[in-house]
């Protein structure tokens, strides 16, 4: 039955959850310190897919290539969630989101540097440099969280992607699961002292559970199903409505106005996604699998 639900929908539902939980995150920052409300996301989208998937049994059965593809999508999961909510505490959600895509627009630029992809590149990094000359002069620190972000996010798609076709005889999600188990584990050590006090606090926990599902289990569900049936030219055109959505979701849930030179640095990036070519990104990322695999890791 999931088959019969057009994929771009999957992705449409993604790009929604994939702010709308951070925003919600956002409210939960004055009662939960960054670090604890990161732990909650993550540790309660691991029980829910430990419940629901027994994803642990689909990496035991997988070949070592897939297993290590799968505890290092894990580690990425746990460092961009912890830098992402360390970023949009103190940058507007949009800010953070178009900074994110950066990273996608540079795999296209290394794999062919075309004088598209370099017109993609120059039109996202004017709109990223509009951001920061805006914001930068207080929150320095808060950029190079962002940043880090971006470089995370980037690893994310390649490291995603593989995991979604790493065994067509077995579901994604659960391979998604296992993911999210290891991220579980990777992010204690980060997040768990924060998070202590909210475990006995009713309102905190349910809303961090809330967080979580709404961030880390239904958006990265939505995009296995939609990675495993949208070509990735495809899948790269839909991502320019990621940004968009941020700024949408930044005002209505956040009541965070954007400034018109704001709107325009955002509008950049969205216009440099769109005008990347998605060959070069499947080159590189290839070139990344090939690596990968090579080095035995």
């Amino acid at each position: 039955m999931i088959d019969r639900v057009p994929p771009h929908l999957f992705f449409v539902g993604s790009a929604v959850f994939h702010y709308l939980g951070p925003s919600f995150a956002v409210l939960l920052f004055a009662r939960v310190p960054v670090p604890g409300v990161a732990w909650l996301r993550i540790m309660s989208a691991a029980t829910v897919f430990a419940l629901w998937r027994r994803p642990w049994r689909t990496f035991l059965r997988a070949n070592r290539d897939t297993q290590w593809t799968m505890t290092a999508l894990g580690i990425v999961f746990a460092l961009m969630n912890y830098s992402f909510y360390i970023a949009i505490d103190r940058l507007p959600l949009g800010t953070v989101a178009a900074i994110e895509f950066v990273g996608v627009i540079a795999l296209a630029l290394a794999g062919s540097r075309t004088r598209r992809n370099l017109a993609a590149i120059a039109l996202a990094v004017a709109g990223v440099y509009l951001l920061t000359e805006v914001r930068i002069e207080g929150e320095p620190e808060a950029f190079g969280w962002a940043f880090a972000n971006a470089a995370l996010f980037t690893l994310y798609i390649v490291l995603a992607h593989r995991v979604a076709r790493a065994d067509p005889a077995a579901s994604p999600i659960d391979r998604l699961g296992a993911s999210m188990m290891i991220a579980a584990i990777a992010i204690t050590p980060l997040g768990f002292v924060d998070a202590a006090p909210a475990l006995v606090d009713p309102i905190a926990l349910v809303a961090g559970i809330g967080v979580g599902v709404s961030s880390s289990v239904i958006p990265y569900v939505f995009d296995q199903l939609a990675m495993k049936r949208l070509a990735r030219a495809t899948y790269a055109l839909f991502v320019a409505l990621l940004p968009a959505m941020a700024v949408v979701i930044g005002i209505v849930v956040l009541a965070q106005i954007p400034r018109p030179i704001e709107v325009a640095a955002v509008g950049l990036v969205i216009a440099g996604v769109l005008a990347h070519q998605e060959e070069a990104a499947q080159n590189i990322t290839d070139t990344f699998n090939s690596a990968h695999t090579g080095s035995g890791s």
